[in-house]
């Protein structure tokens, strides 16, 4: 079944068009209750619970008020916990035993952007097979529950310190940040009350950016997608290193004492490296966008190396059917299993600054040994219903950079799950080679859809 709606994270767009509109959000809040009551396994008399937590656009208040009137419709009853990060939902989910956690967010997408995403009970992505059976309650006309099942609402005041608690549980008892200095980046997200408490008690002096959200500005020049932000941070308050999240605080970027940044990539494998000293580094999964120098390091660690379809939902299906515990993505998205049960930039961080402290190194002495491949990505605007699969000029240009390049790198065209654009990928020994060939195919792509 093709589906409408739902992307690789949820439904999303541009507030006010279709899809997110308070209609349809309504519409999609009851259809996801009427999915959740049918499927759910609860005593008799007893209703389908869901949580509802934010990011910081100003259009949350809207899509959170449409999306608690559908699900009380339903018959679920709504926990709203307010702007706190995507992974908060997926702990507070599982923690508090609901059926289901529902995110407002466009992520790392501008505030006029955004989008609902759903966790399972076990705090999980939906699968597929789910949000496409989401989608065939959406064709159906929206009902209401007899007055006595009508779903209810409440707050819960304490998710926040519920969630920094957590965070703090996922570093080593025996170690502390006492003595380093971070910069940090929030990007007026959902993490900007939450983030500079974890690192601040776990004993780091913490220098906070992007921590005073308004509704338009989140990820305005600030956070992970904006790394000028946390460079000028780092460089003018002679931090040791920054740590920067996007929006809604599951994707992480960071650098070192010198501005130079350091990718998913890298962090995975400054985490991969501490865990092969532990003994306990079976395996990982990047993506299609991992770099080869990545997964050539991660071949000498002794490891095996899966890559997924782009997105955090296919790595950790991945990593769930390979029975490995660490993967993610080169943009900042970083699944630690081991630690909780999606991506999560505070976590993630966590983890690499305990490696380093275990190891007593600095990140460019933990990635010393991690040699990437020059790397080009251009993204190229599509028009609707455009397919770029069956156009014979970028099929010949991919061809030719193919041949040129040989068994010494990659080339790969993928659609953006979130945004109409056409990624073009060219990776090879030879960087100059790299931008000339992702030229002439981003090039024979514009020709196509113009």
């Amino acid at each position: 079944m093709a589906r409408k709606y739902f992307g690789t994270d949820g439904v999303r767009g541009q507030v006010g068009c279709s899809p997110i509109t308070p209609d349809f959000v309504m519409r999609l809040g009851y259809a996801a209750g009427k999915t959740l009551a049918a499927r759910g396994k609860l005593p008799p008399g007893e209703q389908p619970a869901v949580l509802i937590g934010k990011d910081t656009r100003i259009s949350g208040y809207m899509l959170e008020a449409a999306l608690e009137a559908g699900f009380a419709a339903a018959g679920v009853h709504v926990i709203l916990a307010g702007p706190i990060p995507t992974p908060a939902v997926a702990y507070l989910t599982r923690a508090l035993r609901l059926q289901a956690g529902v995110v407002i967010s466009a992520s790392h997408n501008p505030y006029y952007d955004n989008g609902i995403k759903f966790f399972s009970a076990s705090g999980t992505k939906l699968p597929d097979a789910l949000e496409e059976e989401i989608e065939a309650h959406l064709d159906e006309p929206m009902g209401c529950a007899e007055s006595a099942e009508l779903g209810r609402a409440r707050r819960i005041d304490d998710a926040a310190g519920r969630y920094i608690e957590f965070c703090k549980s996922t570093f080593p008892n025996d170690l502390d940040l006492r003595g380093l200095k971070i910069a940090l980046d929030c990007a007026n997200g959902a993490a900007y009350h939450i983030a500079p408490k974890v690192f601040h008690e776990l004993g780091a002096d913490v220098i906070s950016v992007g921590v005073s959200p308004n509704g338009l500005n989140i990820n305005e020049g600030v956070g992970a997608t904006a790394p000028a932000s946390l460079r000028e941070a780092v460089l003018k308050s002679g931090a040791d290193l920054g740590v920067a999240l996007d929006g809604d605080g599951d994707r992480v970027l960071m650098c070192d004492h010198s501005g130079e940044l350091y990718d998913g990539d890298k962090l995975l494998y400054v985490i991969a490296r501490a865990q092969k000293r532990e003994g306990r580094l079976e395996g990982v999964v990047g993506t299609l966008m991992s770099n080869l120098g990545f997964e050539h390091a991660v071949a000498r660690l002794g490891a095996g190396f899966v890559r997924a379809k782009v997105g955090d939902r296919y790595v950790l299906e991945q990593l769930l059917e390979h029975g490995y515990k660490l993967g993610g993505e080169n943009s900042g998205h970083v699944i630690c299993l081991d630690r909780h049960t999606t991506g999560d930039g505070i976590i993630s961080a966590l983890q690499v600054l305990a490696a380093l402290r275990l190891a007593d190194e600095t990140l460019p002495q933990a990635c010393s040994d991690l040699v990437f491949y020059p790397q080009r990505l251009i993204n190229v605007r599509m028009k609707a219903g455009f397919d770029w699969k069956v156009d014979q000029g970028i099929a010949a240009a991919q061809k030719a950079a193919e041949a040129e390049l040989g068994s010494e790198g990659r080339v790969l065209l993928r659609p953006s799950g979130t945004e109409p654009l056409l990624r073009v990928l060219v990776e090879g020994a030879d960087g100059e080679k790299v931008e000339r060939l992702a030229r002439l195919i981003a090039e024979a792509v514009r020709e196509a859809v113009e």
